[in-house]
């Protein structure tokens, strides 16, 4: 009998390392064959062609669609949606997978469920019922989920919302978040061997900072100069960036934080990729995170480390009491960052809400015994009509 192909579409360094530990089930089991898509940021230069890195993993990468142009505009951006789309349609093609996994709701990953929604290969979707109400992702989020055949979600509240928008609840599943795993798995560098990867002293206080552009706001780098200003007064602090993703304006935000790192060089550096192993190790050592990834909602708490979330990126997920909230505004932030600076973990709190970190072997099984073909859908009205 023939291996059910499973492929899998990454896009970008962060969605990789979320995706990573499902990818192993996959090819571990016999009865399975894993296909992998590269495309957007993991082949380009700029942001470090991270696909050497899903190689060094010992993956095979099956595809690459070049899909991201020169531009961060958003003319460029709906180009790069156009030729991701033609690219992923002869991909698909010539792949035929059973199951097309998809996380998330990047644009590169909604030309990949474009194209496979013509070419009626279901589609599992990951990280589905979530609301981020400062990002077009949020459309495009809930655009893949009614394109999708199976949905893999990271709370019971967001299974609710998937179901909400007409999914039957047997093909929708809690499976808790693909981040939690990697903490639960990775063994993460000690602070000495990070100081060592990073060249760079981890003095306390320890500042991540990761902040992407609010692609709903008339201004995506909101918030980017009042985040840098806030941080001048924390002048004795250590600060690490990672750069901006391929948004709207994502360059700008670079550029600011290339010259801000510049000012003091001694005790700051940006870095285009971390990659899992580095960021999760920085992300335990540091003091706060600050910026508007969901990184500071989902995992942060799970290695104890408070956030500064800003702005509207992130609004409307799910938070434990470990992230604060603030405007993008010099005197929040710096108010925020003090607050976090001084919070204590509580036991009684419950800081752990997106799961146990068994989410891979879950969504494995349901892969490998889910019927197919899957019979076109229906919308599921509920009860709520």
């Amino acid at each position: 009998m023939d291996k059910r192909k499973i492929c899998v579409v990454t896009g970008s360094r962060a969605e990789y390392g979320l995706l990573y530990w499902l990818m192993k089930e996959i090819q571990s089991d016999p009865d399975l064959e894993l296909q992998i898509i590269a495309t957007g940021m993991h082949l380009s230069p700029e942001f470090g062609f991270t696909y050497k890195q899903i190689e060094e993993d010992g993956f095979v990468i099956n595809a690459k669609v070049e899909m991201l142009l020169s531009s961060d505009t958003p003319v460029g951006i709906t180009k790069s949606l156009g030729l991701g789309t033609i690219g992923f349609a002869d991909a698909l093609d010539r792949l035929k997978p059973d199951i097309l996994v998809l996380l998330g709701d990047r644009f590169e990953i909604l030309a990949a469920a474009q194209a496979a929604l013509i070419a009626k290969i279901p589609i599992a979707h990951i990280h589905g019922g979530e609301i981020t109400y400062g990002a077009y992702d949020d459309a495009i989020r809930h655009s893949i989920t009614k394109m999708s055949q199976l949905h893999f979600v990271a709370t019971e509240v967001y299974r609710k919302r998937v179901i909400q928008l007409g999914e039957h609840p047997s093909r929708v599943y809690n499976v808790g978040a693909l981040g939690v795993e990697n903490i639960m798995k990775l063994q993460l560098l000690t602070k000495k061997q990070l100081e060592r990867s990073l060249g760079i002293k981890l003095e306390e206080p320890l500042l991540l900072v990761t902040h992407h552009p609010t692609t709903w706001s008339h201004n995506p780098i909101e918030g980017t100069e009042e985040i840098l200003e806030a941080l001048r007064w924390f002048n004795q602090a250590t600060i690490i960036f990672t750069k901006a993703n391929a948004d709207e304006q994502g360059r700008k935000i670079n550029e600011r934080f290339n010259a801000f790192v510049g000012e003091q060089p001694n005790k700051r550096k940006i870095f285009a990729s971390l990659g899992q192993l580095r960021y999760l190790s920085l992300l335990k050592y540091a003091n706060v995170v600050i910026g508007n990834s969901s990184s500071g909602i989902i995992e942060a708490p799970y290695l104890k480390t408070p956030t500064v979330n800003i702005g509207m990126r992130q609004k409307g997920r799910m938070r434990p009491p470990s992230v604060f909230d603030c405007a993008p505004s010099v005197e929040e932030i710096k108010e925020a960052i003090n607050q976090a600076l001084h919070y204590e973990f509580k036991p009684e709190i419950e800081y752990e809400i997106f799961g146990n970190g068994q989410s891979s072997k879950k969504i494995t099984n349901i892969l490998k015994y889910t019927s197919l073909p899957i019979e076109p859908k229906e919308f599921y009205d509920g009860e709520w009509v």
